[in-house]
């Protein structure tokens, strides 16, 4: 599905931001919700604990004073008075159940006051997580409005405002029901290829070489091309370049285009990976909005890990120039 007209292409794309990030509200809304209901729970088991370690706490004070007091000593003192070897024993028997309450109450106040701890972290972590969800939401509801206001205004400027606003609804259907599908398709597809894509380098062509200490990935996007398509026949039509410091990967299959442009960078938490960030990702000459970037990278993971390469290696610089990946590595011992 096409459009021809500048104006009906911004307004298409300005509709379809307002539907996408409309989603990424209710997504917000529900971690609200959730972080909401996990605060009540934090908040609840502080009480508790609260009430628990006030009991444990007067506990292992009182013991605390009986030893800095001397009064557990007079335990052992009557153990060495005891006046026959039965009597001993009783005492000893006696002795042991005294020091091992006295162990088990400190323990368990020990345990416990760790747990509260713990317990108001989370609480205080959370509550800065809700703050943050709470100020993206109020983010994400003023760009609604904004768009909102564009449509409404392009709309009232419109020479046939209802043929617009019946192709905002065709387009909003058809991405729906075929667009995001066809995107997810091949960000799937892309996520499953990286997985594969360590045995390839290693299955011959020169990919990767190595110097002493340093490794190094050299591979060429026609290879990277000609990999991706014996992975998936979704790759016939798509196809990468690597140039200027940039990753684009684009394709037109029928009524469906779709061009996305990144770039890969290291990262080393929570491990050592090639990571591919979206930067500009466009459906049918429209541009989507940062939301759906986001949201699809979090849901496909198309990032490149060394240590699927071999296990005692880490990435330390990526550079896509020249119709090139060039990865270096180094050992990580």
């Amino acid at each position: 599905m096409t459009v021809d007209s500048k104006e009906a292409r911004q307004l298409l794309q300005d509709s379809l931001s307002i539907v996408e990030i409309d989603k990424e509200i209710q997504r917000i809304e529900l971690r609200q919700q959730e972080l909401r209901q996990d605060q009540i729970s934090l908040e609840k088991q502080i009480r508790q604990l609260e009430q628990d370690i006030d009991v444990r706490r007067e506990q292992a004070g009182q013991i605390l004073r009986e030893y800095y007091m001397g009064e557990r000593s007079k335990l052992y003192t009557l153990l060495l008075s005891a006046s026959s070897i039965s009597g001993f024993f009783r005492i000893m028997e006696f002795y042991e159940l005294v020091i091992q309450n006295d162990r088990q109450v400190l323990g368990d106040y020990e345990r416990q006051y760790k747990a509260l701890s713990q317990a108001q972290r989370e609480s205080s972590l959370n509550a800065i997580q809700l703050e943050e969800v709470k100020d993206s939401l109020i983010r994400q509801r003023s760009r609604i409005v904004l768009l909102e206001e564009q449509v409404n205004s392009t709309l009232e400027g419109s020479s046939n405002p209802e043929a617009m606003t019946r192709l905002m609804e065709e387009f909003t259907m058809y991405w729906e029901n075929v667009g995001l599908y066809e995107v997810k398709r091949h960000f799937r597809a892309l996520a499953d290829a990286m997985q594969q894509l360590p045995d390839f380098i290693q299955s011959g062509e020169s990919i990767l070489k190595t110097n002493g200490r340093t490794y190094t990935i050299n591979l060429h996007e026609e290879q990277l091309n000609r990999f991706l398509r014996a992975q998936n026949e979704v790759f016939e039509a798509f196809a990468f370049q690597f140039e200027g410091g940039k990753v684009i990967a684009a394709g037109e299959s029928g009524s469906l285009s779709l061009r996305i442009e990144g770039q890969y960078s290291i990262v080393n938490e929570p491990e050592n990976a090639i990571m591919f960030e979206v930067e500009k990702l466009v459906f049918n000459e429209l541009e989507l909005p940062d939301t759906t970037r986001q949201e699809l990278q979090k849901e496909f993971d198309m990032n490149f890990y060394p240590k699927m390469l071999v296990s005692f290696l880490k990435a330390t610089e990526v550079i896509s120039d020249d119709q090139r990946l060039l990865v270096k590595l180094q050992l990580d011992l």
